[in-house]
C-alpha cells in the first residue's frame, strides 16, 4: 500500500478508505514476525482501532494527518504503552503521551507501535540492543543505522506513514540515507522533548522520518510547538528566505577534508549529487570543514558523553549488567571527566562556533554526505567504536554548532544500497531545507524507501 500522507488523505476523501479499513490492512501486512527485528512493542489491532474510531464523524478537512499511520522510537512516550529505551530493566508505562506524540494524534495520526533503537539512543548502528540488531530495509546483511533504528525501517518498508526518531548526533539522518528516506532534524527545541528520554538532554531533537520530504514537512508542521513544560523548547523564528527559488549557493568541504572510508563507490555518488544541485540552480562553493569536523569530535572524545551518564545515571550505578555491553562501555567512560574538562570543551566550542558563523555569510546552504560508507552488521560488531565514529563524521557537529538539517536520497551504490547527502543551515531554516530537499528527490528519486513503489514527480 502506498502511505504517502497525499495518496492516503485522497483516498480518504473519496469515501474509499476509513482508517478503520486502513488499520486492519495495515494488521494483516505487517503481521507477527519481526525478522528485521524492527518493533520492541507493536501495538495490538485493538489499540489501534481505538485511535482509529476517535476518527470517525471527525471533519478530514479539520485534520491534518487524518488516519495516518505513524510509528514512535521506543524513547518517546506513548500513553499506556512501556517506554523501555531499548533496555527492558528500565522500562516504564508513562501515563501521558509525549508532546510531540500527542500532537500528532490530535491531528489524527494513528500510532501502530514503539520502535527498536540503540539502547538509549547511544549509537549510529542499530546493532545495541537486547532486542536484537535492526536489519537494514535492502539487505539485512547491512546495518539499519541508528540510534533511529526501528523508525527508519518501518517507514521504508511500507508499515508506516512516518516515524519519529531522536537525533542527538546523527540519528535521524544516518538511518534516513541507509533506507532511501527523508530524514529531517528539526532546529532544537523546534519540538518538544517533554516524554522523551533523554541523552543529552541540551542537544536532544525529536527528528522526523517520511517518504518524502513534503510529507516530513506537513509532520513538522502539525508537530512543532511552543512548549512551556520543556525548558529546552524554543519559540519559532519566522524564516527569512535565503535559500532562493531559483539560485543558490551551498557549500562543500574542501576535497581533502571529505572521507569515504574506503568505500570506492560513493565518492563518486557525492559528485552526481553536488551536479543535481547545481542542475537545480546551485552554485558550489569549497568551504572549510575543519570547524565541523573539529566540533563534531568534541562530541564523544569530550566531556558531552558525561550528559547520557547524566541522564540515566541512577539507573545505572544500580543495575549496570542490564545495560548493553557497547553502551556501557561509552557511558561508563563519561566519569573520567571533571567539570574543570567540562569548562575548557565549552571555552572550545564557543570558540568554534564563531569561527563556524562566518561560513553563512558566503552560502546559504552546506552539503555533505550524510555517511561516507555503510556497514554489514557482522563488520559493526567486529568493530563497533570505529565503526560508529565513521558514521558520525558529517552528522556528530550539527547540534553543537545550532543547525537544522535534512538527510535526502539521491543515489545507490551498485549493490542495491542507497546513498543520500544531507543539506543544513542555521535554525529555524527548517521548511527551506525540507523545500529544496523535495527538489533534490524530485530530480533523483526513482522509488519510495524500499517499498518498490514509483516516486511520483
Amino acid at each position: 500500500m502506498n502511505l504517502q500522507i497525499s495518496h492516503l488523505r485522497n483516498l480518504y476523501l473519496s469515501d474509499t478508505l476509513t482508517p478503520t479499513d486502513l488499520v486492519k490492512q495495515l494488521d494483516t501486512e505487517i503481521g507477527n514476525e519481526d525478522s528485521r527485528n524492527i518493533w520492541i512493542r507493536r501495538l495490538t489491532l485493538d489499540e489501534m482501532l481505538s485511535y482509529a474510531k476517535r476518527l470517525e464523524g471527525k471533519s478530514i478537512a479539520e485534520l491534518p494527518l487524518y488516519g495516518v499511520p505513524f510509528a514512535i522510537k521506543d524513547n518517546i512516550d506513548l500513553a499506556g504503552i512501556p517506554t523501555t529505551a531499548a533496555c527492558p530493566e528500565y522500562a516504564y508505562i508513562p501515563m501521558v503521551s509525549a508532546t510531540v506524540v500527542q500532537k500528532l494524534i490530535d491531528a489524527g495520526a494513528i500510532p501502530i507501535g514503539k520502535t527498536n533503537l540503540d539502547q538509549f539512543a547511544t549509537g549510529l548502528v542499530g546493532t545495541r540492543s537486547p532486542y536484537g540488531a535492526c536489519q537494514n530495509s535492502f539487505n539485512p546483511d547491512y546495518i539499519s543505522g541508528g540510534s533511529s533504528a526501528g523508525s527508519a525501517v518501518s517507514v521504508a518498508l511500507g508499515m508506516a506513514s512516518f516515524s519519529l526518531g531522536t537525533d542527538t548526533a546523527g540519528s535521524g539522518r544516518v538511518p534516513a540515507s541507509f533506507n532511501n528516506l527523508v530524514g529531517h532534524k528539526p532546529s532544537c527545541g523546534l519540538l518538544s522533548t517533554s516524554g522523551v528520554v533523554p541523552a543529552c538532554r541540551t542537544l536532544d531533537c525529536v527528528s522526523i522520518f517520511a517518504l518524502t520530504a513534503e510529507d516530513a514537512a506537513q509532520v513538522l508542521e502539525s508537530a512543532q510547538d511552543f512548549d512551556e513544560e520543556d525548558a529546552y523548547s524554543r519559540k519559532a523564528v519566522a524564516e527569512v528566505l535565503t535559500i532562493a527559488e531559483k539560485g543558490f549557493t551551498f557549500g562543500v568541504p574542501k576535497q581533502d577534508q571529505l572521507a569515504f572510508f574506503d568505500n570506492t563507490e560513493t565518492p563518486e555518488l557525492f559528485k552526481q549529487a553536488i551536479e543535481q544541485l547545481k542542475a537545480l540552480g546551485g552554485k558550489a562553493v569549497e568551504i572549510d570543514f575543519e570547524p565541523f569536523l573539529e566540533t563534531a569530535r568534541l562530541l564523544y572524545e569530550g566531556p558531552w558523553v558525561a550528559e547520557r551518564y547524566a541522564a540515566i545515571r541512577e539507573f545505572f550505578e544500580a543495575k549496570p549488567d542490564a545495560i548493553f555491553p557497547v553502551t556501557k562501555q561509552i557511558i561508563g567512560g563519561a566519569t573520567k571527566f571533571s567539570a574543570a574538562d567540562t569548562y575548557l570543551s565549552q571555552y572550545r566550542l564557543k570558540a568554534l562556533q564563531r569561527k563556524a558563523e562566518a561560513v553563512w555569510s558566503d552560502i546559504d546552504v552546506m552539503v555533505t554526505p550524510t555517511a561516507g560508507t555503510i556497514y554489514t552488521i557482522d563488520e559493526v560488531n567486529a568493530d563497533p567504536i570505529r565503526c560508529n565514529s565513521n558514521l558520525g563524521y558529517y552528522t556528530n557537529f550539527m547540534n553543537l554548532l545550532d543547525l537544522s538539517a535534512t538527510a535526502v536520497p539521491t543515489g545507490f551504490q551498485s549493490d542495491g544500497m542507497p546513498f543520500g547527502v544531507t543539506i543544513c543551515a542555521p535554525a529555524f531554516k527548517d521548511m527551506q531545507l525540507l523545500a529544496l530537499a523535495a527538489k533534490v528527490q524530485k530530480h533523483s528519486a526513482k522509488t519510495l524507501g524500499a517499498t518498490g513503489l514509483p516516486f511520483v514527480k
